[in-house]
């Protein structure tokens, strides 16, 4: 597809997303929370389609999405101009460093490497006017103990507090398959031990099915939630094909039950950004599945 053509597919883009919504009965969604779309989940650009970040970050606005995270290494200038051309807001940096230079690492300078890229993410983050960063505190392995791991990403974070205090950008820590902060009680306590408002959590629902219930993750955490990640999860693609076969799967196919996930959003007061990091399906169009995934977002919304 060309950029002409894209440009044009853009323009219908509203149109399919309003029909996608007629499937949930018309009705708006009462509930206060903004659709984000997580860039690193692709689109890339490529020389076949010469699409600029611009371009789409204008087919997802057309979409009904209010924001893109975003990713530290990106270039901060066409984020910026890219961000303005579309009328978008940017809630969320993901820091670019986090699984190359875990701060767990039992080498210094990966470790200071590390947490220099956390900084320069919540410089990022201030300058896009986003309020949170994600960041993953490292990684447990065969080499790197669970005491080791927690003492190290409890010093080196503390070291990036001031400056996530000073900006105004919250250190928002993610759940994912690290082998590290396992539950959703360790999460909170791990979050409270920086007795400071600029250390958060950032929740991903589809990679707590494997193992757990996202509604139950969300309750205990409660307040110390920054942002959410929608994504999807299949045990029975799991159990068929592999742990992280589980993931390719489209929203409602698997097994996030997403009635209790928004009951327990309610129940936590939470009014901020749901940020699909959905697996993409093949054969759509940027523009037609930007319009197919935000109609499924309102559902999830409604739900």
């Amino acid at each position: 597809m060309d950029r002409r053509t894209f440009l044009h597919s853009t323009a219908t883009v509203a149109a399919l997303a309003v029909a996608g919504r007629a499937a949930t009965g018309g009705a708006k969604p009462s509930r206060a929370l903004k659709k984000g779309y997580m860039y690193g989940a692709g689109p890339k650009r490529d020389a076949k389609t010469g699409l600029s970040m611009k371009d789409n970050f204008l087919a997802l606005k057309a979409a009904g999405f209010a924001g893109v995270e975003v990713n530290s290494a990106m270039d901060q200038q066409e984020v910026l101009a890219a961000r303005d051309a579309a009328g978008l807001q940017i809630p969320s940096v993901v820091i670019s460093t986090h699984w190359t230079h875990p701060i767990t690492s039992p080498n210094p300078t990966m470790r200071e490497t590390g947490l220099n890229g956390l900084l320069h993410g919540l410089r990022d983050a201030k300058a896009y006017g986003a309020s949170s960063v994600l960041f993953v505190p490292g990684v447990v392995n065969k080499d790197i103990s669970y005491a080791d791991a927690h003492a190290r990403a409890f010093a080196e974070i503390k070291k990036a507090v001031p400056l996530a205090e000073e900006l105004g950008v919250a250190i928002a820590i993610e759940n994912v398959w690290n082998k590290f902060l396992l539950s959703p009680l360790e999460a909170a306590a791990f979050v409270d031990s920086f007795k400071s408002p600029a250390v958060k959590w950032h929740f991903d629902a589809g990679n707590v099915v494997d193992m757990g219930w996202p509604d139950q993750w969300i309750r205990i955490l409660g307040p110390r939630i920054a942002k959410i990640h929608v994504k999807e999860y299949s045990r029975k693609i799991r159990d068929e094909k592999g742990p992280y076969a589980g993931f390719r799967t489209e929203l409602f196919t698997g097994d996030t039950d997403w009635p209790a996930v928004m009951a327990a959003v309610d129940a936590i007061g939470y009014t901020g950004w749901l940020i699909s990091e959905q697996y993409r399906t093949p054969g759509l169009p940027d523009a037609d599945w930007y319009a197919k995934l935000s109609s499924q977002m309102d559902q999830i919304i409604a739900s």
